[in-house]
């Protein structure tokens, strides 16, 4: 047994450390206040296991394991992190992970409730107790803040002491000796325990025993990850594993890594590591996919690199490097690693080996019936999750399309300072709002790359009034854009009919440059330089609302989720959806399915979604309802009302009608029913539905929906400022109110609800 006082001292005085076939710390809010609960409860909260060893060689989080005996935490990271860092308020020496999931939590002495500080609702209360400062002051420094309440002060001073003596805490502590233990031996107990809990990845799992003979291989494969961010390229480590893998033993299951040493793990490491760059160099300089947004299919990457392996670590000639580019951006066309990776990784090592990238391009061909033709309805995408997006882009790079501004191509060359791009919406946003639905707005044909500068100049103008100026002032600028030359489809009554046309054309350029790379016969075009692509100011509610959703989750501890994100099905790699944001290892990596968020239900096949196991939301106030669930549950408890919620307290009749009113209106003028608002009205009452939308992280979907529908006058929003009902609220809630209707357009005064 083990008092956490002593264990913590111990982590001060580096005796006790992390060993570096450990990863990181993953833990999110949710389990940090669930175990702060069963501690302050007295609940178990589950033993440790250390490794006592004298060994000066192993290698630890920071660094190498001095002289004299040390204890590696080999289970109990995630728990012995978070308290320590909730009692020192800083993470440990060995820390690698996102502080904020432990950083900033309180402890309500009226509710014996544990929740993370929020402004609006604890701001100077003093039944919210930082409970970091409660372990560095201790319980009677809180005294003076309750001594206008001697009835309370006793009790709650009883319970802050109660909560301040869980460093007295014992744990339970199994302690693995003997000086015959080697690291492997102990990597693989490490295995055996770690089969629970949050789990950890097959890589997690190969690496582990990796470190046992190179502990710098994390480290190592770290720092290859982060010079690949730098350029904009950003890789998880089980990837670059998968890569070296591929290279060390033309096998795509980690479990053949057990017969690698480590002086050939290392040396399959480097290997891979040149690999990768010579293929991103490639897809660069030859396709003009220069970002991690438009690095379409990653998971190919290393069959690449296996046949870079098996070249001597270069392409053969231009022309062969050009077929396979062609394989490359066809197995990602056609999700050819959607689903069982490790089974199509295989398949392809094997291929390589019988004939190298023709053999690629036929299984390929094989997969899909000999056609691998584009056509018009490929195009027929949304969003810059779409799989065609990063295909727009490469014909945008490499076929010269020029800006309808200076009508120079978009190469860096001859752009020079002005060559961040920009998407654009050929047709704005504005202009469709009304009539269109939001995935034919978003459609893939309706985009096009153009410098910051002229994406701006032309702001939201329509393309009858555009069009005719810049194709005078740069002909055949718009051909180079695959604008399609009839000006009767360049109005708005006619988008449909746009669309269509140019997706014709985008097929047309798509197979022709393809089929010219898979020839190569244009293996001597001359290598492209990289463009920045700038990400435009959100104008679009559900662009607003799933990013407000995010950092609200990311604050949470979750992980951060892919964007716009086509999901392929693993049996015949058929686009099932484009997400808004996908957790494809659960919203905390290792614990629970596969989350989805897809805010165009009609759009996706949410019945195949479903069945593969994925957690399918439709509504950002589904995921967040879900969430919250989660956090009660972790906490052992529902959360606790807040005071104006409470059984009793008054509601003013006129604003209770009020709210009902923009219900009826919003139901019978904009033909948007808002049953989650009805529901919450029944469940919560007036004032406390109100106050809850406006302290929500993120835009309601009742506010995205009547955006949409331009109605922004029946939104909670809206009616908070009212003069009449404006002392109803806080002065920070209001300012929300009037921040969340300026930034899309509201004009006060024009449309009052009510």
């Amino acid at each position: 047994m083990a008092k956490l006082s002593t264990l913590l001292d111990q982590i001060d005085a580096g005796t006790v450390l992390l060993p570096e076939f450990q990863r990181g710390y993953v833990w999110n809010r949710d389990q940090v206040r669930g175990l702060m609960r069963s501690l302050y409860q007295d609940h178990p909260v589950g033993g440790l296991l250390l490794w006592e060893t004298a060994a000066t060689e192993i290698s630890v989080r920071g660094g190498v394991a001095g002289s004299g005996t040390h204890l590696l935490l080999l289970d109990g990271q995630q728990r012995v992190t978070s308290l320590y860092g909730i009692v020192r308020g800083k993470p440990p020496a060995f820390f690698e992970g996102d502080e904020r999931a432990f950083t900033g939590l309180r402890f309500n002495v009226e509710s014996e409730a544990f929740e993370f500080f929020a402004p609006t609702r604890m701001s100077g209360d003093p039944r919210w107790v930082d409970v970091t400062e409660l372990f560095a002051s201790g319980p009677v420094s809180f005294f003076p803040a309750f001594a206008d309440q001697p009835e309370c002060a006793t009790v709650y001073l009883e319970r802050l002491n109660r909560l301040y003596q869980i460093t007295e805490k014992n744990f339970w502590q199994e302690t693995i000796t003997g000086a015959d233990r080697t690291v492997e031996d102990v990597v693989d107990i490490f295995n055996r325990v770690n089969s629970g809990g949050t789990k950890l990845s097959k890589g997690d799992l190969a690496l582990a025993k990796v470190c046992a003979q190179w502990p710098e291989a994390r480290a190592s494969m770290r720092a290859d990850l982060d010079r690949w961010k730098e350029a904009d390229f950003s890789f998880s480590l089980d990837w670059l594993l998968r890569n070296t893998t591929a290279v060390a033993t033309g096998r795509a299951l980690f479990s053949s890594l057990d017969t690698v040493t480590a002086e050939e793990f290392q040396t399959a490491l480097r290997d891979s590591v040149h690999h990768v760059g010579t293929f991103l160099d490639a897809a660069s300089g030859r396709l003009g996919l220069d970002h991690d947004r438009v690095l379409m299919g990653r998971y190919a990457v290393p069959v690449v690199s296996r046949l870079l392996a098996l070249e001597g670590g270069a392409f053969r000639d231009a022309a062969q490097r050009d077929k396979v580019l062609y394989w490359y951006v066809q197995s990602a066309l056609w999700g050819r690693f959607s689903g069982s990776t490790e089974t199509y990784l295989q398949q392809d090592y094997d291929a390589l080996h019988r004939g190298g990238v023709d053999a690629l391009i036929a299984n390929l061909e094989r997969v899909r019936g000999g056609n691998l033709d584009v056509h018009a309805h490929d195009f027929e995408g949304s969003t810059r999750g779409s799989r065609f997006y990063p295909l727009l882009y490469m014909l945008t790079r490499v076929l010269g399309a020029r800006d309808f501004g200076s009508g120079l191509e978009l190469k860096a060359e001859l752009l020079g300072r002005l060559s961040s791009l920009q998407v654009h919406h050929i047709f704005p946003k504005s202009l469709l709002r009304e009539g269109y639905e939001r995935g034919q707005v978003n459609a893939l044909a309706n985009f096009c790359f153009l410098t910051q500068k002229t994406n701006l100049e032309i702001g939201h103008r329509a393309p009858e009034d555009y069009f005719r100026e810049v194709e005078e002032r740069h002909p055949g600028v718009l051909a180079s854009q695959w604008i399609p030359d009839d000006p009767r489809l360049w109005r708005v009554d006619r988008y449909l009919d746009f669309l269509a046309a140019r997706r014709e054309l985008l097929a047309q350029a798509a197979q022709s440059f393809l089929t010219e790379l898979r020839s190569g016969d244009r293996s001597t075009s001359e290598r492209l330089r990289p463009l920045t692509v700038v990400t435009a100011e959100a104008d679009d509610a559900r662009t607003v609302q799933v990013r407000e959703l995010i950092e609200e989750l990311v604050r949470a501890g979750c992980a951060e989720p892919e964007t716009d994100t086509a999901i392929g099905d693993p049996e015949t790699g058929r686009e099932l959806a484009v997400a808004e944001a996908y957790w494809p290892d659960g919203l905390q990596p290792g614990q629970g399915a596969p989350v989805v968020v897809e805010l165009d239900p009609d759009r996706a096949d949410l019945q195949r979604l479903r069945e593969l196991g994925y957690e399918v939301f439709t509504s950002v106030d589904a995921l967040l309802g879900f969430v919250n669930r989660q956090n009660e549950e972790a906490a052992g408890a529902p959360a606790e009302p807040e005071p104006s919620a409470v059984s009793g307290g008054a509601t003013d009749p006129d604003f209770a009608r009020a709210m009902r009113g923009i219900y009826d209106r919003a139901r019978e003028e904009a033909g948007y029913t808002a049953t989650y608002f009805l529901g919450m009205l029944a469940d919560l009452g007036p004032r406390e539905t109100a106050r809850k939308l406006l302290n929500s992280p993120a835009v309601s979907d009742g506010f995205a929906e009547l955006w949409e529908r331009g109605r922004l006058d029946l939104t909670v929003e809206a009616l908070a400022l009212e003069p009449r009902f404006a002392a109803i609220f806080t002065d920070e809630e209001l300012a929300r109110a009037r921040t969340r209707l300026e930034q899309f357009g509201y004009r006060f005064g024009a449309s009052p609800a009510g």
